[in-house]
């Protein structure tokens, strides 16, 4: 969109309402409340009525220190303009795994609402996007720095977030589920590898938490770098059960490498996938991969093969994870900009900031 009216020459401000006509002619609000059905720039039959505002996002790259690892993230703001079909739309412009959407609250206690979209769906829950928003808010001071502790509001629910005292951002994991196992054969199959490939004390088998994945436990690191999927066979092998991807992993002495795939289009490989990672530590301890006592934590190392090394902290809470896990990881801004988007209706009230 242009950066002034058409119709006055009026420079538009970057976070200026402004109406396109049919064919993207540009006016403030003013001269479009003269047009009588056609527009006067180039002719367009159909009068401007289509509301446009500037709205502010962060890039951000999660689980990692480092500038361009990680998985990147854009937090929009302030969304509450938007509907769900332009956020849609935004995630799948931005071909991102995800992005982050903020806005008012709806339920008493929570800091702010969040909505998560892939570039296919929408997601009620997300490991890098929680963390994402979490790190935006605090920033823009929407969020105080002495607030060492608050609550999401996320379409799986309220979701706590606690703040280290050296600033790594924590979520208490929604509680993970571990269901069926599945046939060996045909995983490592769909994953272009041998028998002698697999870790054989570790089923195959579906866990999660807002969303089931297919885990597969392999020998060593190298194996896991060694996956070449075989897209047919890994779509029916996925399709079949309703699964969100297929998380391969490897045990380390820090605790996990591994990589995720993903059936969707626009995402063939995640580079961290935080919602995978207190499942991933369940199994690992049902199996003797890791300690199951109270305060152990482990780090799963995500995103190598794709160049984007991200690092998962996991903290066990209680015996064999009784009392919830914990997800962590470092968050880096590396960019903000503005997008310019139809106004869903009004523009409501900002968000206020949480005391």
């Amino acid at each position: 969109m242009k950066a002034a009216c058409e119709g006055c020459a009026t420079a538009l401000p970057p976070d200026a309402e402004a109406y396109v006509c049919s064919y993207g002619c540009t006016f403030c609000p003013d001269c479009a409340a003269r047009f009588d059905g056609v527009c006067p720039n180039c002719g367009g039959a159909q009068r401007p009525r289509t509301r446009y505002a500037n709205f502010a996002y962060r890039l951000v790259d999660v689980f990692t220190q480092v500038p361009l690892q990680g998985n990147p993230l854009a937090v929009f703001i302030d969304a509450a303009a938007l509907d769900g079909r332009t956020m849609q739309a935004v995630a799948k412009e931005l071909n991102l795994s995800e992005v982050a959407f903020i806005l008012p609250v709806t339920r008493p206690g929570a800091a702010a609402r969040v909505r998560i979209f892939s570039p296919d769906r929408e997601m009620p829950f997300a490991g890098h996007p929680t963390l994402g928003a979490a790190f935006a808010l605090r920033a823009l001071g929407l969020v105080q720095p002495e607030c060492d502790a608050f609550e999401l509001q996320e379409e799986i629910g309220g979701v706590r977030i606690h703040v280290a005292p050296e600033g790594m951002l924590w979520f208490e994991s929604p509680a993970p589920t571990l269901g069926d196992a599945i046939d060996r054969g045909a995983v490592l199959h769909a994953l272009g590898l041998p028998a002698e490939d697999a870790l054989t004390n570790v089923p195959c088998r579906l866990a999660g938490t807002a969303h089931p994945n297919l885990y597969v436990a392999l020998r060593e690191p190298s194996v896991v770098d060694r996956v070449v999927l075989d897209p047919p066979a890994f779509a029916q092998l996925i399709g079949r059960r309703d699964a969100t991807g297929l998380y391969a992993f490897a045990p380390t002495p820090q605790g996990a490498y591994a990589r995720m795939f993903a059936p969707a289009p626009s995402l063939r490989e995640d580079a961290a996938t935080g919602s995978a990672a207190a499942p991933l530590a369940a199994l690992m301890m049902r199996y003797g991969h890791c300690s199951d006592r109270d305060g152990t934590q482990i780090v799963v190392e995500q995103g190598v093969a794709m160049g984007r090394r991200s690092l998962l902290h996991v903290r066990v809470r209680g015996h064999a994870g009784s009392a919830g896990f914990d997800v962590g990881g470092d968050v880096v801004e590396i960019a903000n900009g503005t997008m310019m988007l139809p106004i869903a209706g009004g523009a409501p009230p900002p968000i206020a900031a949480l005391p």
